[in-house]
């Protein structure tokens, strides 16, 4: 069964720099791109980061250079350290396996002082 599970989300003051955290199973997550997603309160869901099975990272234009992408295909994890969090980025991040079109429950992040 594949699975996803998303933690490290909560309340963070801006220009915070929490991390939020993906544990994968029932899939090869060696082959796998793994996504973060979120959705702001309104909003249509946005890709905000992408990671290869191979390591190459991508992000959308508004987190670029803030937000950092990462995997450990040998604990099947993906990882997004977010920096300089602005009240923007409050949403619920979701992880995503591309290929088996799975996602997580979600993990709420909220940015306020």
């Amino acid at each position: 069964q594949v699975q996803l599970v998303e933690s490290g989300g909560g309340w963070v003051q801006p220009g915070g720099s929490p991390s939020l955290f993906c544990a994968a199973s029932g899939f090869t997550f060696d082959w796998e791109p793994m996504s973060w997603y979120r959705r702001a309160s309104g909003k249509e869901r946005e890709l905000v980061a992408r990671i290869s099975p191979h390591g190459r990272p991508s992000y959308v234009a508004s987190v670029k250079g803030r937000f950092d992408i990462s995997r450990d295909n040998a604990k099947n994890t993906t990882n997004l350290r977010m920096n300089n969090l602005k009240p923007d980025d409050t949403a619920v991040y979701y992880c995503n396996a591309l290929v088996q079109g799975a996602w997580g429950q979600g993990t709420q992040v909220t940015v306020s002082s």
